[in-house]
């Protein structure tokens, strides 16, 4: 594991595997904590990273983020394949996982704590380990099952009522659920904050029983990749900023849109960006 000594403080905090994207283009660094800590760090929070990863993952992407880092051979590894019927999606490797011991005791009271998990690396217990934090889940990962051969199937979410009935807001996409709404409308009332992003078609937020629908702005898509998870880290600190979800989903709704003009991490939001989205949702 990382040195702790040095260790600071951090605002938000993202746990969970980083994990190397095979493209065409070679290597990329991905994974949902990549993009929402760069995000976060990106509208002026201090940012840590808890994940597992090998020499092959370029963790030079997040310069300047603080990282522990468990000890593993191989990263979470990714290969995503279009075809006719959709995404193939393969897992070469999986790293390390996930638990509350590996989070340092400086970091467990930040006051935004995102479980990021991609690989069913994340020890599900997390969500009762910080009560003074807002708790935000993406639970892409616990949702994912992977054959001999790691090809990823869709599975059903183990535990969920126990992770929905503990968190601060649960942000999911329309592809983690199989665009099945009536699951969505379940877990929307056994859990505080529910979002589920549809792409350009934005996003629908679940909240005290009501539902609202935000438009996503008309942009030119170049590449998607990250966008559900700037919309997360995006909707998690305006939620604690404000404790208001409506205007978080909106903030975060329009600042994701920007994203998915422009390829992989050079999709995170621009200062000026956020401070456009913030504008709009406040004026």
């Amino acid at each position: 594991m990382s040195e702790l000594i040095s260790l600071q403080p951090v605002e938000y905090l993202a746990i969970g595997h980083v994990a190397v994207d095979l493209t065409r283009s070679g290597k990329q660094l991905g994974g949902t904590v990549s993009y929402a800590a760069l995000t976060a760090r990106a509208m002026g929070l201090s940012v840590g990273i808890v994940t597992s990863a090998g020499e092959d993952a370029p963790l030079q992407a997040l310069d300047g983020i603080q990282i522990v880092n468990i000890p593993t051979e191989h990263s979470t590894i990714f290969e995503n394949v279009k075809t006719e019927t959709g995404r193939k999606q393969t897992l070469h490797h999986q790293a390390a996982l996930i638990n509350f011991k590996h989070v340092p005791q400086v970091w467990r009271n930040a006051a935004i704590v995102h479980l990021a998990p991609i690989a069913q690396e994340l020890d599900a217990t997390l969500t009762e380990q910080f009560p003074t934090s807002l708790v935000g889940v993406t639970p892409q990962g616990w949702m994912r099952g992977w054959d001999e051969n790691g090809r990823v199937f869709a599975t059903a979410w183990e535990n969920s009522e126990q992770v929905l009935g503990q968190v601060g807001g649960v942000v999911m996409s329309v592809e983690d659920i199989n665009r099945d709404l009536e699951l969505v409308e379940a877990m929307a009332h056994q859990t505080r904050v529910l979002c589920l992003t549809e792409g350009e078609s934005g996003s629908v937020l679940y909240w005290n029983g009501d539902r609202r629908r935000f438009r996503a702005p008309v942009v030119t898509e170049v590449d998607a990749t990250g966008a559900g998870d700037i919309f997360a880290a995006a909707f998690f600190a305006r939620l604690h900023q404000t404790r208001d979800p409506w205007e978080a989903a909106r903030f975060a709704t329009n600042l994701a849109s920007h994203s998915v003009t422009r390829v992989g991490l050079n999709g995170i939001p621009t200062k000026e960006e956020i401070e456009g989205c913030l504008m709009e949702v406040l004026s």
